[in-house]
């Protein structure tokens, strides 16, 4: 084990205001302690919060800021209470970089409910300083925070993951939808949906996509494995599909109506929402009430369920479908992804690019 008193610097890619607009960037690394891991960023996927924060959407943005919440990398150098990783193993770091420890969640291992949860950018960490994501060289990162990444998977394919995946994994664990033939639905086709279809697959589930149009339908049925697909603008269609479905994952980042697929669930269906959205959603309570019906929503996953889950898909070959870019074309990358313009994940190849250029 090494010493880590002495503070590095290290080259990210940071918006410096709410343009969003990406570029090189020196900083510090925060002071490190016994506890903690020191982090070679191999790669980081990008996420549609990724733009909310870089283009402070939320109002909550603070700058200089390096995103990047999905990141895979080596360990190059541990502390001295360091236990359960080892320099050479490579690793991953989600949103959460922190959290109180005490409170309810923290002691339920559900440490991503933290009230006082540190965000791994956009927050301040508890030694005062910003902290700062993925899109970097280097992190250093506290143990409890870093996963195990299972031996064999390569870093492209986890690092959607730990995000998209366990956003899907998480919810379908925690309200027990993990038996072999239920009925769910995937709304919304994108970093996060094409990863709900296929981990719910991997489950044994008939999944449904559900669409604003026909545009995604051969990739989610020929590629992704989908049982279904249903266009949310076709009224006959989406009538014959009422009471049809056990659960639905709601991907969809943006203002929406929430009646349409509400009647879609059966009896003590579950509606999930994971996107990301800055205005109000509405419903009428009666759609609720009458079927026992449920409007949850759910956020990432601890550690324990995030190695769960990597776990998960390695027994069964789960993979993300992705694009691979350098840190150059981040700009272009963030463009595209507000455009819906990917399959279905961006990855950056942090080792890989040059990132001071």
């Amino acid at each position: 084990m090494g010493s880590l008193e002495t503070e590095r610097t290290t080259v990210g890619w940071a918006a410096r205001d709410p343009s969003g607009v990406l570029s090189p960037y020196t900083y510090n690394l925060r002071d490190t302690g016994a506890e903690d891991v020191y982090i070679k960023v191999l790669c980081c996927g990008l996420c549609h919060s990724d733009i909310h924060q870089a283009k402070n959407d939320l109002g909550m943005s603070n700058y200089p800021m390096v995103p990047g919440h999905e990141v895979v990398g080596e360990v190059v150098e541990v502390g001295s209470e360091v236990t359960r990783f080892r320099v050479g193993e490579r690793v991953g770091v989600g949103i959460v970089v922190g959290c109180c420890g005490g409170c309810t969640p923290c002691k339920s291992d559900l440490e991503q409910y933290c009230s006082k949860k540190i965000w791994n950018y956009n927050d301040v960490y508890t030694d005062g300083k910003p902290t700062q994501g993925g899109f970097a060289g280097e992190m250093v990162v506290h143990q409890k925070f870093v996963v195990k990444i299972p031996e064999g998977m390569e870093p492209e394919q986890v690092a959607p993951l730990l995000c998209a995946g366990i956003t899907v994994y998480s919810p379908l664990r925690h309200f027990g939808l993990t038996a072999s033939g239920l009925r769910g639905g995937i709304l919304g086709l994108g970093g996060v949906g094409h990863m709900g279809v296929k981990i719910a697959k991997a489950m044994g589930h008939h999944v449904t996509v559900i669409s604003s149009s026909e545009k995604k339908k051969e990739e989610a049925l020929e590629q992704l494995g989908a049982d279904a697909y249903l266009v949310s603008s076709d009224e006959e269609a989406m009538k014959s599909a009422i009471d049809s479905l056990d659960y639905i994952i709601d991907t969809v980042p943006v203002v929406h109506p929430l009646e349409p697929y509400i009647l879609l669930l059966k009896l003590n269906g579950k509606l999930i929402i994971t996107g990301v959205i800055n205005a109000p959603l509405q419903f009428m309570s009666p759609l609720i009430m009458l079927g026992r019906k449920s409007i949850t929503g759910t956020f990432i996953g601890s550690t324990k369920e995030t190695e769960e889950m990597l776990e998960f898909c390695k027994k069964k070959d789960v993979t993300s479908q992705i694009e691979v870019v350098k840190m150059d074309y981040i700009n272009e990358a963030f463009a595209r992804l507000a455009k819906n313009d990917v399959r279905y994940r961006f990855v950056v190849d942090v080792a890989g690019s040059q990132l001071d250029q």
